[in-house]
């Protein structure tokens, strides 16, 4: 049997960082993965024959610049390089957005002088509160706890911390704040803007792995928290990892390993040993026992507690709530090797386009029916699609004068009405994804030469999304903050002595932020230096 001071359950970036900065601090540490290779939904794969891409997560820009700075990823690796433009939006009718540096503004003004104006405004108010939340990324939420003690007094002094954030907000700022944690982007939108594309700009973001109406109540933080970005610190801007999204696992590994952790791959965990209403190891799919004093888990909260701890050493009324952890996020990913770059009726040929997010849903509207198409029907039938190329920045993942493309596909249904399997389907939707790329770059589907699917029900099998939930738990306000996974847990602290949470699961949420792997890491030092305890 072996034995350690740590074992972290799943090798994905939050897990890598957990253990990189827990080795840091002198920690035994090891990592165990079921899949052959690290990082997670962030990896790098060939999915045809000299054609690569990032297979799940495709693109940068929540990634913590302290994580970067702490764990020297530069050093061992990491480059990420700004998109020559931020995103495109086609129109049917002809007409497009084209943001970015010294873009916007000027596109805009093309389809609405009025919103040109109000650009700066909103903008700068969103910017205001997306400050505020980075000031809450990198520590844990004030945590409800029961009764009074240590653990009162402790979370009382997290409280005043929070309240000193908030404190620095005028009262039109709080009101914004509040607004961005409770309505719906549409509504917002609707209340600033006129033209359709600039809205759909916005309430894309709102929609991004949320399995809902951008008029859904709530919708306005998704939005929010796809906005608190930067990369090479410009804020707000998204960029490519060189090398593909694995290039981030890769080097998080590399600083883990560096610093002393061991990850072993193929080594997925069937159960969380608890004696005592302690977590105290795990066992593996091969029967292989690691025991240890913490056991962190990087895995969405709902397959940790329904499938690897042992449901009679869970407090009912805790499991009860884990059973109904909502994972919904609408997803259909695809990579497509590509002949030739497409051309967009909008903007045909080449340019600084083609590096961005180009953004297939051209009005608030299309997003709301696409949602509502796809509740009925089990996916949209006049989908929303991102389509990254980003061969266009990155000239190792294709052979030279061929490309390769990410489409991230909304709305589906997690799992397909009348009992139908997502087994027997994904083919047709596939189709259907490429055939509205080629309706506004017509020769598109001509040009791809191959391609590689995976379905909400793929993404659970390959990357343990439940439902394909690519933030480990749908962003809604039950299920953030202090409520995130659950009231009185969201210190990174399981029910169980010992065991903590380091995933998307946890604080902050979803995205390749590395940030509930940081947090945690300082939660469990904190207790092995006896703080609190």
């Amino acid at each position: 049997m072996n034995e350690t001071d740590v074992v972290i359950i799943g090798a994905g970036h939050n897990g890598l960082t957990c253990a990189a900065y827990l080795a840091k601090a002198g920690l035994r540490v090891r990592v165990v993965e079921r899949r052959k290779v690290v990082g997670g939904a962030a990896v790098t794969e060939e999915f045809v024959p000299g054609f690569r891409n990032s297979v799940a997560a495709y693109t940068v820009s929540l990634l913590n610049p302290k994580i970067i700075s702490d764990l020297k990823l530069a050093e061992h690796g990491l480059k990420i390089v700004e998109r020559r433009a931020q995103n495109f939006l086609p129109a049917p009718n002809g007409r497009h957005l084209l943001t970015g540096e010294g873009r916007t503004r000027e596109s805009l003004a093309k389809l609405s002088p009025r919103d040109a104006e109000a650009l700066d405004g909103f903008n700068r108010r969103l910017e205001e509160i997306a400050d505020v939340l980075r000031a809450f990324v990198l520590r844990a939420p004030p945590n409800l706890v029961h009764g009074f003690g240590v653990g009162a007094i402790r979370e009382s002094f997290n409280a005043l911390g929070t309240a000193n954030i908030l404190r620095g907000l005028s009262l039109e700022q709080q009101r914004m704040l509040l607004d961005l944690f409770t309505r719906s982007a549409g509504e917002m939108l609707d209340e600033v803007f006129e033209s359709d594309l600039i809205k759909a700009l916005f309430g894309f973001d709102a929609i991004v792995g949320n399995y809902a109406s951008p008029y859904a109540a709530g919708s306005a933080y998704v939005m929010l928290h796809h906005a608190f970005g930067e990369v090479n610190g410009k804020k707000g801007v998204w960029g490519h990892a060189i090398g593909g999204m694995g290039a981030i696992g890769q080097a998080i590994a590399h600083a883990a390993k560096a610093a002393g952790a061991e990850i072993t791959c193929e080594a997925g965990v069937r159960e969380v040993i608890v004696e005592r209403d302690r977590a105290t190891g795990v066992v593996l799919d091969n029967g292989e026992a690691t025991r240890a004093r913490y056991v962190v888990s990087g895995v969405n909260p709902k397959l940790l507690y329904t499938r690897l701890v042992p449901s009679n050493a869970l407090p009912e009324d805790f499991r009860r709530r884990m059973q109904h952890w909502r994972n919904a996020s609408g997803t259909f990913r695809m990579n497509v090797a590509l002949s030739a770059l497409p051309s967009f009726t909008a903007l045909p040929g080449d340019g600084d386009h083609l590096t961005s997010g180009i953004i297939l849903a051209p009005s608030l509207a299309y997003m709301d029916r696409a949602w509502l198409d796809a509740r009925e029907h089990g996916w949209s039938r006049a989908p929303v699609v991102e389509m990254l190329i980003p061969s266009t920045l990155d000239d190792s993942l294709a052979p030279s004068g061929q490309h390769v493309a990410s489409l991230f596909c909304q709305h589906v249904a997690p799992e397909l009405p009348d009992g139908r399997s997502w087994d027997d389907r994904r083919d047709e939707v596939a189709d259907l994804m490429i055939s509205t790329v080629d309706k506004y770059a017509p020769g598109f589907a001509a040009s791809v030469i191959g391609r590689q699917i995976l379905s909400p029900l793929d993404l659970e099998r390959q990357f343990g999304l439940l439902g394909g939930d690519i933030f480990h738990g749908a962003l809604t306000l039950n299920q953030l903050f202090s409520a995130r996974p659950i009231l009185g847990h969201a210190d990174y602290r399981g029910p169980l002595k010992g065991l903590y949470h380091c995933g998307s699961g946890a604080h902050p949420g979803g995205g390749v932020t590395g940030a509930p792997g940081h947090n945690a890491a300082q939660m469990i030092l904190r207790d092995h230096r006896g703080l609190f305890r």
